[in-house]
């Protein structure tokens, strides 16, 4: 008998469950997939083939993006430039490979027991779980934790095929597209279609909706539009893919934009719309626990409506995000331990690793004014830090949102260089409480990109040094 049973091993499963053994569980964790050698593939979608491969790639095409187009005007002349994808592949691999390995050294020093296998919930106590080899084992426990994670969304005007792929087959290219189609301008859209662009494939991404970024600050939203259709992304709003053809080298797409048709030809096409919580077959039919549109319901502490099955990550609402999944997980394992915690959903951060990174935590201006709220507001532009000068990454600016009355801090949201890293300081503050006069009254290291936020800090309430102040 063991007192948890976790579900998947993603960023919240493996997380919940190393937190529930420490505090004195005896825990395991069920993980489906497996590698080539038939062991179970520990760290979920983030590790293997999202968050992590993905950052990879974006760092590989960065360095190779600057020494094709940047380097020189520091007096640096390269020549030749070669590149080598096999190699970048590898590198990307070879991170992938060390990380998810470490796992299996984490379960074994925090005592987690681990099953290959996919599982499923028979009753409030009890997993069924079915091997690779067909056998069948069924596991008694006092709690059980679904992190069963998500997949991505497949539309049905373009099924994913040899050159229609999802994120993971973006992942996997063995040569650079000469043209290449994204499908839907989200994070995961921009992040993908920037590695590509970078080593040299024009670019074309169509997003249905009509606003760019709609769930960023309107003032980012603008600014990364104008930029990253500098570096090359052609980025068709409004338009809707109707139907796609597959041929053996390239595929045919046809899209409506503002009422007209357009058919256009890639040699690869991304599909990037979204993802689906891994809910389906998680749950046997004895177990009276909701699933809404995918998501398993859950109150504000993860709890099913039976009180011993819990679930976090992907498959419950709230952002799809890995670190939002993994605070969820601590959550579950310590209330499991009969510890007071919980989630400041609130507070959630968010990042597009695009160069500029884009990152805010906390409310925008839409949303503060759709509360009512009256608030202040401060910006700096990168463009006046001498650290982002002299690095040469001044696009883009730092935008803090306080209250008017108590000038608390309500939202940071920052476009250019470390902007999840600014993002992450002014997360730590808001959690405090923190005004905007407290980070006025803070000392920055000159010179660093951090100081933007300072800066954004005392415009909030016209004491900028640096730069004009409202009159």
């Amino acid at each position: 008998m063991f007192d948890v049973v976790v579900i998947g091993s993603g960023p919240a499963g493996y997380v919940a469950a190393i937190k529930a053994s420490q505090l004195g569980l005896k825990t395991l964790c069920i993980e489906e997939s497996v590698d080539n050698k038939g062991n179970a593939n520990f760290g979920g979608t983030c590790l293997n083939v999202g968050c992590i491969p993905s950052k990879a790639l974006l760092d590989s095409s960065h360095r190779y993006y600057e020494a094709n187009k940047k380097l020189s005007e520091h007096g640096i002349e390269i020549g030749e430039l070669k590149l080598d994808l096999s190699l970048m592949m590898k590198r990307k691999d070879d991170i992938v490979n060390k990380l998810t390995g470490g796992i299996n050294g984490l379960f074994s020093s925090n005592k987690v027991e681990s099953y290959s296998g996919r599982g499923k919930i028979i009753d409030a106590n009890t997993v069924e779980v079915v091997k690779a080899d067909g056998a069948v084992e069924k596991i008694e426990t006092k709690n059980i934790i679904i992190a069963t994670g998500s997949k991505p969304i497949e539309i049905p005007s373009a099924p994913f095929g040899k050159n229609i792929v999802d994120s993971t087959g973006a992942l996997g290219f063995t040569k650079v597209p000469e043209t290449l189609g994204v499908v839907g301008a989200g994070i995961i859209g921009l992040e993908l279609g920037s590695v590509w662009s970078r080593l040299g494939s024009k670019v074309t991404v169509i997003e249905a909706l009509d606003d760019f970024l709609p769930m960023a600050d309107k003032d980012i939203s603008k600014e990364s539009f104008k930029e990253f259709k500098k570096q090359g992304l052609d980025i068709k709003l409004s338009s809707t893919v109707i139907k796609c053809s597959e041929h053996k080298e390239y595929v045919s797409v046809s899209y409506e934009c503002q009422g007209e048709e357009i058919n256009k030809k890639f040699e690869k096409l991304i599909v990037a719309v979204g993802r689906y919580p891994n809910s389906s077959g998680v749950i046997g039919e004895k177990v009276n626990i909701s699933i809404n549109k995918g998501f398993i319901e859950v109150n504000e502490f993860c709890q099913t409506s039976v009180p011993n099955i819990w679930a976090v990550g992907d498959v419950v609402r709230g952002p799809m995000l890995a670190h939002k999944g993994s605070e969820e997980g601590i959550m579950v394992a310590e209330r499991i331990a009969e510890k007071q915690a919980q989630v400041n959903y609130d507070l959630v951060p968010s990042v597009i690793y695009s160069h500029p990174e884009i990152a805010w935590v906390g409310h925008n201006e839409d949303e503060l004014k759709l509360k009512k709220i009256d608030y202040k507001v401060g910006k700096f532009p990168f463009a006046a830090s001498g650290r982002a000068l002299a690095v040469d990454q001044s696009v883009g600016f730092v935008k803090v949102l306080s209250d008017k009355k108590t000038d608390t801090i309500l939202g940071v949201h920052v476009f250019g260089p470390a902007a999840a890293e600014i993002v992450q300081q002014a997360l730590i503050s808001m959690e405090f409480g923190a005004s905007s006069e407290d980070i006025s009254l803070t000392m920055f290291s000159h010179p660093t990109v951090s100081e933007a936020f300072h800066e954004a800090a005392l415009a909030a309430n016209n004491q900028a040094i640096h730069i004009g102040n409202k009159k």
